[in-house]
């Protein structure tokens, strides 16, 4: 495998993960990102996320080492021997969410989020929010800072911060957390199916504006937003043995 595999190297812009760049593709060789078998992304887990939206649908592998100041989802940094740890690494396949906006313009965006999607208040009013869960109304008002919709690679980001509960890699569920909920004053989220579609539906959108959020793609003023797995895209990520992604979130459960 070592013989024939192709890798390319992508950076954060930070000086050091450039330095680790250049080093790694001296000693490597530099290959197209497009066209090589594997991708070693450098820097945290921002780059990692970029990474794995920049080759979204290819089934592209890609092999992350902590260069940032996050590495939760990057394995440690080593220039030694790195074709035979990505021989040994073991394999993580996750599905992202698709998000479908609509904004109070009439306008459709979609989005993917590997994290999670979120519904975030714009002005210093609190958001109203209809939940629907398979079409049929959960909450008919959630008033709150937002909601996210998280996967269970997401789970231990956004989510856990929100008080949000951290999900096993392999478990088939998503995790429905409110953001600041003022009312219902106790709601604390809910475990859902990860077959389940969801809708959020803005009340009052003109007068209490409400952005929706993929990762890192915004959209502005949602009226309504419509989220549900999208089984049909893989995402591979590749740990070091002992430091897999449910090991991580397993030990996340923990404290450590």
């Amino acid at each position: 495998m070592s013989e024939t595999l192709s890798i390319a190297f992508v950076a954060s812009d930070t000086l050091e993960a450039q330095a680790a760049k250049e080093r790694l593709e001296a000693r490597y060789g530099a290959r197209d990102p497009d066209t090589a078998h594997l991708v070693v992304a450098l820097g945290g887990d921002g780059l990692m996320l970029q990474t794995l939206h920049r080759f979204l649908g290819t089934g592209k592998p890609i092999y992350g080492m902590n260069r940032g100041s996050v590495g939760f989802l990057m394995n440690e940094f080593r220039e030694d021997d790195l074709l035979e740890r990505v021989a040994r690494a073991q394999r993580s396949a996750v599905h992202p969410l698709l998000m479908q906006a609509h904004d109070v313009d009439g306008r459709s965006f979609s989005a993917h989020g590997i994290n999670e999607v979120f519904l975030s208040r714009k002005t210093y009013q609190a958001a109203k929010i209809r939940v629907q869960v398979d079409g049929q109304v959960r909450l008919a008002e959630l008033i709150a800072d937002g909601i996210m919709v998280a996967t269970p690679a997401g789970s231990t980001a956004y989510n856990l911060s929100a008080n949000g509960p951290i999900l096993p890699l392999n478990a088939p569920l998503l995790a429905l957390t409110p953001i600041s909920a003022f009312r219902p004053r106790h709601w604390r989220g809910a475990l859902l199916p990860d077959h389940a579609k969801l809708r959020f539906e803005v009340l009052e959108a003109e007068k209490r504006p409400v952005n929706a959020v993929a990762d890192h793609t915004e959209i502005l003023s949602v009226s309504y937003v419509d989220i549900a797995l999208d089984p049909s895209v893989d995402l591979i990520m590749l740990h070091d043995p002992g430091h897999s992604l449910d090991e991580r979130i397993l030990r996340a459960q923990f404290g450590y």
